[in-house]
């Protein structure tokens, strides 16, 4: 309910709620009901608005996720039915609304009746058929009309679960042996030098030496930034949006103390999840709880070697992992995002060395935020050009490298390269 009716994500409300469950088992299985909830909603919500003869008041809108998450069960689980109708029928008595009961056994009994019927009353809906909004669904078409499909398909997918494996403790083999030792299949990735997929996620505090600071959770494509960098020898490094600090540790991981990190983020409790990661994992960096864009608040006068900008973004194409995306973002939002990812670039550019590069970064397939912001970027600044990615991953653009989402199984990225000259 708090990410339907309050507006909140679901990694700032699920944690709390989970951990209220003592057995893994029910923790992961409330999870499962929560994102597939939330994945297939846009499928769900005429299911049930065509199920029910009127609207439920807005005081019993608990009622309506419970019909919701009993839906879902019957649709996309292998949940028997009877246990999936009588679960969701109990879980009326919990919320003190026993009158209800008798209503949501209709429901989703008329639902498994009428299962056929509800299909082929969704044919005709694409948002219904896909799972997406109509705005998000058209922005897709426009920008990538060869691959909407593919990209609308992979965003209801399960994620794979990845790790970046920190090299200052372990290769990337002899971490593969230890998940073999511990009964865990994983293999490496493709595109990143340090990344390992396992076969199945499993709970982090399973993995070998995660809390000695051996291995991060990173999906394939994030891990991807801080090889661009090209990295040098010594100098000063900034992470400019760095939170929640998997890029910033991934730097320092792979520098062996030469370099110096300057970590901002402008949320405070994002800062404290980026210290968090740099705890666990023994590293450090300076860090400044701040907005990046306004320079005298945090920089002392020196030049960097490299910028990493991973800009605030729609976050369109990591939607396979927060589902949630679908249900809050809007079309006005990626205009005011763009406006943030400019000033970002043009606040952050003077700041840069001549020599130096900067790695433009968003998890988003959307053009507007990508292309759009870099080469506008590029037209109306003097000693900027753009620095070639040459990679087997992604899809080149006329800015940089786009990775759709589902490619070689990785998160949509998009990165663009520009060196001062």
């Amino acid at each position: 309910m708090g990410v339907l009716r309050d507006g909140k994500t679901l990694d700032g409300v699920l944690p709390d709620e989970l951990n209220r469950l003592p057995d893994p088992r029910d923790r992961a299985f409330a999870q499962e009901l929560v994102y597939g909830v939330l994945r297939w909603y846009w499928n769900l919500i005429p299911q049930l608005r065509d199920l029910m003869h009127r609207p439920l008041r807005p005081r019993d809108q608990d009622i309506e996720m419970l019909l919701l998450i009993g839906l879902y069960q019957l649709r996309y689980l292998s949940t028997p039915v009877h246990a999936a109708v009588a679960a969701t029928v109990a879980a009326c008595e919990a919320r003190n609304k026993a009158w209800a009961k008798g209503l949501v056994n209709a429901t989703l009994r008329n639902a498994i009746r009428r299962c056929r019927d509800l299909e082929q009353a969704q044919a005709g809906s694409i948002s219904a058929r896909t799972a997406h909004p109509e705005w998000f669904i058209e922005a897709v078409q426009q920008d990538w009309p060869d691959h909407w499909e593919a990209i609308l398909a992979a965003n209801n997918q399960h994620p794979p679960f990845t790790l970046r494996v920190n090299v200052q403790k372990h290769s990337r083999e002899q971490y593969l042996n230890l998940l073999s030792e511990a009964g865990f299949d994983a293999h490496i990735t493709r595109f990143a030098d340090h990344g390992i997929t396992l076969d199945k996620p499993v709970p982090v505090e399973k993995l070998p030496d995660f809390n000695g600071g051996g291995v991060s959770v990173q999906d394939e494509a994030a891990q991807i930034a801080a090889g661009l960098l090209e990295l040098p020898d010594t100098g000063q490094i900034l992470d400019a949006c760095a939170a929640p600090g998997g890029k910033t540790a991934h730097i320092l991981e792979q520098c062996s103390g030469r370099l110096e990190v300057v970590a901002i983020d402008r949320s405070k409790h994002r800062v404290a999840l980026v210290e968090d990661t740099l705890r666990r994992l023994a590293l450090r960096a300076r860090l400044h709880h701040c907005d990046a864009t306004k320079i005298k608040d945090w920089w002392d006068g020196v030049e960097f070697d490299r910028i990493l900008i991973d800009a605030p973004c729609s976050g369109s194409g990591v939607i396979r992992r927060h589902p949630d995306i679908k249900i809050h973002r809007r079309l006005d939002d990626v205009r005011r995002l763009v406006c943030q990812q400019e000033q970002l670039l043009n606040s952050l550019w003077p700041l840069l060395k001549a020599g130096g590069k900067l790695v433009y970064a968003t998890c988003s397939l959307l053009k507007a935020e990508n292309d759009g912001v870099v080469s506008k970027f590029v037209a109306n600044t003097n000693r900027v050009r753009l620095d070639q990615i040459d990679a087997e991953w992604g899809t080149a653009t006329n800015c940089g490298r786009q990775i759709i989402t589902g490619d070689g199984r990785m998160d949509g990225f998009y990165y663009a390269r520009l060196a001062k000259v």
